[in-house]
This record gives C-alpha cells, structure tokens and sequence, in this order.
C-alpha cells in the first residue's frame, strides 16, 4: 500500500514539475510595403532561459518551448521602432502564427536608439490616424457578453452604443446603425449576420467565427479616403491564414454552436495553406433531442474560409469567403380556443435570412516598395417572410403575406500602395460594383385577394476613385490627407469628398 502511495505521488509530482509548451512563429514586414525584415529580433519577454529567433531571409522566425499561457513578444530591427506584443495567448493545442509589422522609424540618430512601445489599440492601416483602433480576436473573447461578436464587442469604445433590442446593431456618436459599413480582406461585404433585416448592418448573431478573423480595424469616424459609402463606422475585417507547416483541427462547443475548424499546408515545402470553419446552431441540435425551446424554432449555419496561394513569380493569390443560413419558424395551434386567446397562435410563419460572399484576392509586391492588391468578389444577401393562416378544419392554410427581397454584387476593387520614405506614403485605387436587386411582396387584401405589391427588378453600377497621402511631420505629428470620388450609374449623381 505504501510502495503505490509513493508511486502516485511520484507521478503527480512528474506531472505537476512538466511543463506544457508550444511554438510561435510568423513573418515579420513593414507596415507600409508588406516587404518582409530578414535579420529582425523576436523574443519572449521574462522568459528563463531566453527564448529568442533571428527572422531568416524570408522574414519568418520560429520560437519553440514557450510556455502556454498569456505571454509577451518584443520584437526589434535597425531603423524600426520597438514592437511589443502583450497577452498572447499561447494554446496547448495550436501553433500561434503571427503576421508582425513594423514601422520605420523617421528620427535617425548616431550612438542613440530611439524605441517606442507599440499600442495594441493603434489602427492596422496608416491611413486612418484618429477615431481608429485595432481590435484583436482576444479582446472579442474578454469583453462580457460579446460571445465572439465584433459588434458586441464594440459597444465597450467611446461612442459606441448597442441598439438594446437582442440583435448586434450599434450606434455610433448618435449615428443610425444602417450606415456602418462591413469591409473583408479590403472589400466592401454584405451585413455579416444571422436573422438580418433588408437594409441593416447587424443581426441576431454574428457569421463570422472567432477561428477566422485576425487582428482587425473598427473606425468611428474621421474615415480614409478609401472608405467610400460609409456614414457611421467601418468595421475593416482581416482574415488570418491557416497554418502553413502543421495541419490542426479544432472544434468547440458553446452557447451558441458547434464549431470545427480545420486548417495546414497542402503540401510538404509550399508556402501555401488553407483554413476553412463550419459552425451549426446548438439551439437547433437541442431542439432536435427534445428539449423544449419556445414557440419558434430557431436554427442558423455557417461557413467560411481563406485560402493562400503564393508563387514564385507572380504574386500571392488567395480565394476566401463565407455563408451563412438562418431561419426562424412558429407552428399554428390546432386549438381553436387558444386562437380568441391569442390571434398569433393561428398562423404558421417562418422568416429567413440567407448571405454570403466569396473573393479572389492577388497581391504583387513591386521593386520600389510598393504593391498591388486587386480583389474579385461575388456577393449577395436573401431575406424573405411568408404567412399562412390555419384554417377550421386544422389541415388547410390560406397565405395572406409573402415577401422575398433578393441583391447581389459584384465588386472588382484595386489599391496602389507605395511607401516613398521613412515618413511618407501614398495609396490609390479604385472600386467597381455591379449591383442587382429583385424584390417581391404579396399581401391577402380586403377582397380575399393575394396581389402584389411590389414586383421589380433591376440593376445598375458604382464606382468609386481615392487617393490619399500620409506624411509624418515629427515623430508624434502625422498628417492624413485624401481625395474620394463616387459615381452612382443610376442617375448619374456623384459626390467629391475632400477627407484630411
């Protein structure tokens, strides 16, 4: 007896000495070119030992035995400003892969080095200098109530108020929810969010899974030139890029779905990766086994995905996109007593919502620190009602309201980027949109006749030109300014907007 009581506590003390690790690695760029900084300095902060990589030619550099948990980076290179990373989070079961950019120092100096802490809440894009700030896929985890979702997660900035009414449409500075605008991969999308309405910008629940989406921009003013259309805010998604040396599965289950993720390399030695998510609504699945949820039925899926192509030659490609279904149903009672009670209980309803959009993106990295990026994408949304009201015999319904509004869009987006000097840069480009609408509605009227109200069809085009320029006049003074240009095709109306 005493022999395995010694056993035990030897184990338990093996296992409580062993520490778990995992690895870290990325590429380190600068902000403004994309080109990447071979020989910059990566190390874990308060790590015994050290725990330190030199980026190789590539700009890629690989920390291995880190200890999983919250931990911090720094990150130096000759003529760059200091980066610090705090708060990671370094699973047990994934690689943490980041994307580090890094600024140029403007203020060159012999025997002085002049560093600077990097402010997590600082813009990803240079262009936007006030009312900007980055938001990480950890802070969508720790703000309370956010349950992954941006939105939600936004109502805790200056400014910034949730519409209070169960979905995630928010305010900004007194504006109307309907005017934020959603971007992707730098490319105006449809709302992303389950049970939308036509014309909104928020939903009940967010499509985009937290696996997906990297360190992001959420503008509340004050927007750059690129930012065409947008009244209230923008919200500027980047997507992240699957492992490329690893293949990794994840999958977890919440208050809100069933989440798998999978993501690697398709081939041993190629730069290349993939990532692809699919989440079903974990109401659904209850409601499936029995447990009772309401009058309504409730149900909503998901799918999204990003993919990177890179050649020798020509450039990166990349192919993302995302989808999502949902609908919500009510079933009649087939008790004429509980209709007097309730008129509602005596109609079978559903309404759906369906939305999507998929992009083909190409960025070509130039010879004078600059680049290109065009994107090709396709997207559309599908919100429809339909009402049939049961009758006495509780077998036969008659539809008295039916509504299905159909738009899609077909985006062609280029942007110019070169960075002239230390301290200043410029960017242009332009945006292209086919736009189609189909909207139908229907309605029993007075004479126990279902007529339409409205029957149309049609399309049109847009397009918009900017250009804007940032230039750092000391080290704490910037200067923004920028020129948008937009085209409606339909009556040939246009607007010029000076933006500084």
């Amino acid at each position: 007896m005493k022999s395995k009581l010694c056993i035990g506590f030897l184990l338990v003390g093996v296992i409580g000495y062993s520490q778990i690790t995992q690895t870290i690695r990325g590429t380190v760029v600068d902000k403004i070119s994309q080109t990447t900084l071979p020989g910059a300095v990566v190390f874990v902060v308060n790590s015994q030992p050290v725990i330190a990589s030199t980026a190789n030619e590539k700009g890629e550099f690989k920390l291995q035995n880190v200890l999983v948990g919250k931990q911090s980076l720094k990150i130096s290179f000759m003529g760059y400003k200091l980066v610090t990373m705090q708060n990671l989070s370094v699973n047990a079961g994934k690689e943490l892969v980041l994307n580090i950019q890094m600024e140029e120092d403007i203020t060159q100096m012999n025997e002085v080095e002049v560093t600077a802490k990097t402010d997590k809440n600082k813009p990803l894009n240079e262009m936007s200098a006030v009312s900007t700030r980055a938001f990480s896929v950890e802070e969508t985890q720790k703000f309370a109530a956010a349950v992954n979702d941006p939105a939600r997660m936004a109502t805790s900035f200056a400014g910034v108020v949730g519409g209070d009414d169960g979905n995630n449409h928010i305010s900004i500075r007194g504006n109307s929810p309907n005017g934020l605008l959603w971007r992707m991969e730098g490319v105006d999308i449809p709302n992303p969010n389950h049970f939308s309405n036509v014309g909104t910008s928020g939903g009940g629940i967010s499509i985009l899974s937290a696996q997906l989406l990297n360190n992001s921009d959420f503008s509340t003013g004050a927007f750059a030139a690129e930012y065409g259309n947008a009244l209230s805010g923008v919200f500027d998604l980047k997507l992240r890029k699957g492992n490329n040396q690893k293949r990794e599965y994840t999958a977890q289950l919440g208050l809100l779905g069933a989440d798998i993720a999978l993501e690697g390399p398709f081939k041993k030695g190629y730069d290349g990766s993939y990532l692809v998510n699919y989440r079903y609504s974990t109401l659904s699945m209850l409601g499936k086994v029995g447990v009772p949820l309401g009058d309504a039925i409730t149900n909503f899926q998901d799918l999204s995905f990003n993919i990177s192509l890179p050649t020798k030659k020509l450039g990166t490609f990349g192919l993302f996109g995302f989808g999502g279904l949902s609908y919500q149903t009510t079933q009649a009672k087939q008790d004429s007593l509980l209709w007097k009670e309730d008129d509602f209980k005596r109609y079978t309803s559903k309404f759906y919502a369906n939305t999507g959009a998929m992009g083909l993106t190409h960025v070509k990295l130039l010879k004078h620190q600059d680049y290109v990026r065009t994107v090709l994408a396709v997207s559309g949304t599908q919100n429809g009602y339909y009402q049939e009201k049961m009758q006495m015999n509780y077998t036969t319904f008659v539809r008295d309201y039916q509504q299905q509004f159909t738009q899609t869009k077909v985006t062609l987006s280029s942007t110019y980027t070169r960075k002239l000097n230390s301290s200043s840069n410029i960017r242009a480009g332009f945006i292209l949109n086919q736009l189609g609408y189909n909207l139908l509605q229907k309605q029993l009227n007075d004479s126990s006749v279902f007529s339409e109200k409205i029957n149309t069809s049609g399309t049109t085009q847009s397009a918009q030109l900017f250009f804007q320029w940032n230039y750092k006049l000391t080290p704490k003074l910037t200067s923004n300014i920028g020129l948008h240009y937009f085209q409606l095709f339909l009556n040939n109306s246009n607007s010029l907007e000076p933006r500084a």
